[in-house]
């Protein structure tokens, strides 16, 4: 199997003259953490909905493993393994913590389209739950009411819900988005625990986080392309430092 896991060929979005996104070529590789940053307005969430195919590509193609899927659906995407996790925690709030986790789970009975379902049958996966929930550090808080969660955990929350789904590839959207420091050290550490064995895209704003756990790098500008690669080189390139209005690296990693 290739080591590029996702791929896009010259990928275009253009909203009635108005390009969002210009002629993008992204190589994702297998088993990486990958980030996908730029000054706001640059086309970073534009470029996410293309990936799963919530916005249909004016032009260009999208290829996972290899298969071209750029005519496939949301859902079609999903069954194969790629894995959207939203900006804004998308959980049940007055459902406990380990209940969000089983509606997640249903998928591996075969009854993710039937959404009410008995305590029964949603009982056999109290153990994977239970194993889901140790993983993102929220064992504790298993009988938690979702509202009730910090915001923080409610992130974790989130991330244990997509594990559930049993994605090859994880798309982060913004997962430090308005935290506080402890909680953004604790989401760090945990995309960087869950990321073994798996491929992780992000759009990120926060730029200690993608230089402590991020592969490789790559800076949308205007919808396009700027640079890519790892973070001690990006961060010295000088066009990225220009779209970040910044001079130094210390001004790139201050500039969100």
């Amino acid at each position: 199997m290739t080591d590029i896991i996702l791929e896009t060929k010259n990928l275009t979005k253009e909203f009635r003259g108005f390009t969002a996104v210009n002629a993008v070529n992204l190589q994702v590789e297998r088993g990486h953490i990958h980030a996908l940053i730029g000054p706001n307005g640059a086309g970073k969430t534009t470029c996410f909905n293309l990936l799963t195919k919530f916005l249909i590509p004016t032009s260009g193609q999208i290829l996972f493993n290899g298969r071209d899927i750029t005519a496939d659906a949301p859902a079609q995407i999903a069954r194969q393994g790629i894995i959207r996790s939203f900006q804004i925690s998308a959980v049940f709030p007055h459902l406990s913590v380990m209940e969000n986790v089983r509606i997640g789970l249903q998928r591996t009975l075969g009854t993710s389209y039937h959404f009410w379902k008995s305590g029964k049958s949603l009982g056999q996966l109290n153990q994977r739950a239970m194993e889901l929930l140790a993983e993102v550090d929220l064992t504790e808080f298993a009988n938690t009411l979702t509202v009730d969660l910090p915001y923080g955990r409610k992130r974790a929350l989130e991330i244990a819900t997509t594990l559930g789904m049993e994605p090859e590839l994880m798309l982060l959207d913004e997962p430090t988005q308005g935290m506080g420091h402890e909680d953004v050290d604790r989401v760090t550490a945990l995309i960087k625990k869950v990321s073994v064995g798996r491929t992780i895209l992000m759009v990120e704003h926060n730029m200690n986080v993608v230089s402590g756990i991020c592969d490789k790098i790559s800076v949308l500008q205007r919808g396009a392309m700027l640079a890519e690669g790892r973070y001690e080189e990006v961060s010295k390139n000088p066009l990225v430092m220009e779209a970040y209005m910044g001079t130094t690296t210390e001004a790139l990693v201050g500039a969100h």
